[in-house]
């Protein structure tokens, strides 16, 4: 009868039967290991083209308007402009951090400004955070006129997120658990955004609002997330696009999420 194998620490030589299953057992574990890291890799969502400037302030002059919500006309050309969407830090809307400005000076619309802070930029689109109303003052740019094209009444099948996650500050702004961060921001004053996608699969953002055109947040919130069929009048200001809507219009799809 043959004889077990006796494993003893600190004797150098090691049983034939001891190392077969030494080897067995680390080819299997690095096996288990590999397929596992090329499973998780394969599943991953690809890296969105996005970029926070964290820790990195630029100072942005430019033309303020509302639209409603506040955004800096800045000047690239001749007769080009860029339309930036100020947001505050964490998850509050710019408001508090333009109190002193606008204490001091009173209507600032139409004001030219120059603002101190973190830019995020999107497919195109780009936002900039504020954390100081001290960072904010008046600058010394000429009016720009700010024209509005009515566009009519569309109906989009598209999510509503806040943009500040969505466009960059988180990396990446998906999965459930920035669902509740964007109900949070937009709860705070960050302006919702319809995202939905074209015939050719190109992404539209649409800054939403009531049917007066004025800012929503409270009302939004039990629709973020939700792939939903959106019905507004939209109007284009700038690079940004405007839907007045009707909360209680939407229309909830019954399918899962894509973004959250």
């Amino acid at each position: 009868m043959e004889k077990d194998e006796f494993y003893i620490g600190y004797v150098e030589k090691v049983g034939t039967r001891t190392k077969k299953s030494l080897k067995r057992f680390v080819f299997l574990a690095l096996s288990v290991v590999i397929v596992t890291a090329l499973l998780f890799g394969f599943f991953q969502k690809p890296a969105v083209n996005s970029s926070f400037n964290f820790g990195n302030p630029t100072k942005v002059s430019g033309i303020y308007h509302e639209s409603p919500y506040p955004m800096l006309r800045v000047p690239l050309a001749a007769g080009e402009y860029k339309d930036i969407v100020l947001l505050g830090v964490g998850k509050f809307g710019p408001n508090p951090y333009l109190k002193e400005i606008r204490e001091k000076e009173g209507d600032i619309r139409n004001k030219a400004l120059t603002i101190e802070g973190q830019l995020i930029y999107y497919n195109g689109k780009t936002l900039l955070e504020i954390d100081d109303g001290q960072k904010v003052s008046l600058g010394n740019l000429p009016q720009a006129e700010i024209v509005t094209e009515q566009l009519g009444v569309v109906e989009v099948e598209g999510e509503i997120v806040d943009p500040k996650c969505y466009f960059g500050v988180m990396k990446p702004g998906y999965g459930k658990i920035h669902r509740s961060c964007a109900a949070l921001c937009i709860l705070g004053g960050i302006p919702p955004v319809l995202v939905a996608s074209d015939k050719d699969g190109m992404a539209n953002y649409f800054l939403l609002t009531d049917l007066k055109g004025n800012p929503i947040h409270k009302d939004i919130i039990p629709y973020i997330g939700q792939p939903s069929f959106v019905q507004g009048a939209v109007q284009k200001t700038g690079d940004w696009h405007t839907m007045r809507i009707d909360v209680n219009q939407i229309k909830r799809m019954d399918k899962k999420s894509e973004i959250y």
